[in-house]
């Protein structure tokens, strides 16, 4: 068992159990994401999202929790093969650095993890709760120098005391569409919860940490630290225009109108620096760093502005119940970065009431 440092004056997160969960079936043919970049710091940052969810009363309910979990993710996961998929370097005669996320099925990183604390406990604290949220969700960053090793998808599930549970996503802005990550999370959530309505005659999971050996020694120290990333002040934006040039530069624009649009709001005026990630198809995600003081005002499209309206993250998703009748009581989601430069994330709609959905992150 190992142990996550919370606060000082609050107990301490224990990890129960880390694992690799892989697809159902083998990936055939693979799927595969060229990520086009100037710069390889720009491989930074996560989108993040926590969803709290109070006890149901069963006596198995959070026992098995886990386990059934394991079940109802490896077959989500064959509709979304990208998200178990690993980093591998591409050679480029080009100047940009080229990468390729590819659904070589090797799997999320699945934590089990335990809170000695009750829910209800935790939701009621003000200034802790906000420092401790970061703690549900566990990420490591992406290694520069070896990527292929670096998982791009967490799962943390969190079991408080009171039977209830939180269960926190990390997912890499290198996938960078919350729309993809809403999705998966929906038909994952449909999976278990019609997996659960169909176990009447099974009492426990095919795997759970709890029915195999246990291991006293902790997990190694590359598996359980965690990057400490800054949870990000973010605000949604949706671009309603149709019948325009959608490339690349057209989307600088409509980010930097966003950015001035959310500082304005936010009443933060503190960063110069923003990596742009916009997904240019279901193939390829371009990012990209860019200054502010590289843009000027006169030659933005002002009238672009009456084209955006502001968003929420309700637009991104809806809630998601992993039991029937069991809705989250509270959804966070947010943006995670350990860089102090912000985040632009435009993400091409399928709806017919915006053209793209557009996330800023000031950090």
């Amino acid at each position: 068992m190992a142990v996550c440092y919370a606060s000082e004056n609050l107990p301490q997160l224990q990890i129960e159990a880390v694992l690799s969960v892989r697809p159902l079936k083998v990936t055939e043919p693979r799927r595969v994401r060229q990520v086009l970049m100037s710069d390889t710091d720009c491989i930074h940052g996560c989108y993040q999202i926590v969803l709290y969810y109070e006890s149901l009363n069963e006596e198995e309910g959070d026992k098995f929790l886990a386990g059934w979990i394991v079940e109802s993710l490896g077959s989500a996961l064959v509709e979304h093969p990208l998200l178990s998929g690993r980093l591998k370097r591409k050679d480029s005669d080009e100047d940009e650095a080229v990468l390729e996320i590819v659904s070589n099925d090797s799997g999320i990183r699945l934590y089990e993890v335990r809170f000695p604390m009750v829910l209800s406990e935790f939701l009621s604290l003000r200034a802790e709760k906000e420092h401790l949220e970061a703690e549900l969700v566990f990420w490591k960053e992406i290694d520069e120098q070896n990527p292929q090793f670096s998982p791009l998808f967490y799962v943390q599930v969190t079991q408080f005391e009171c039977g209830g549970y939180t269960v926190g996503i990390s997912c890499s802005l290198l996938l960078a569409d919350a729309l993809v990550v809403e999705n998966f999370l929906k038909n994952w959530a449909d999976i278990h919860s019609s997996m659960l309505l169909q176990r009447q005659e099974i009492k426990a999971p095919i795997f759970h940490p709890s029915l195999l050996v246990k291991n006293d020694e902790p997990p190694p120290a590359d598996v359980i630290n965690r990057t400490r990333c800054r949870k990000a002040q973010s605000m949604g934006f949706k671009f309603i225009g149709k019948d325009l040039n959608l490339n690349q530069e057209f989307y600088r624009k409509v980010a930097m109108l966003c950015v001035e649009e959310a500082e304005k709001k936010l009443e933060k005026k503190v960063w110069t620096e923003f990596s742009l990630f916009v997904k240019e198809s279901c193939e390829v995600i371009k990012v990209e760093g860019h200054s502010k003081s590289g843009y000027c005002k006169k030659v933005l499209d002002q009238s672009l502005k009456n084209e955006i309206s502001g968003g929420t993250w309700n637009d991104f998703g809806e809630f998601f119940m992993f039991h029937e009748g069991n809705k989250p009581v509270l959804v966070s989601r947010w943006i995670g970065s350990i860089a102090d430069d912000g985040k632009v994330v435009v993400i091409p709609s399928p709806e017919e009431k915006a053209s793209a959905l557009i996330i800023v992150s000031l950090p």
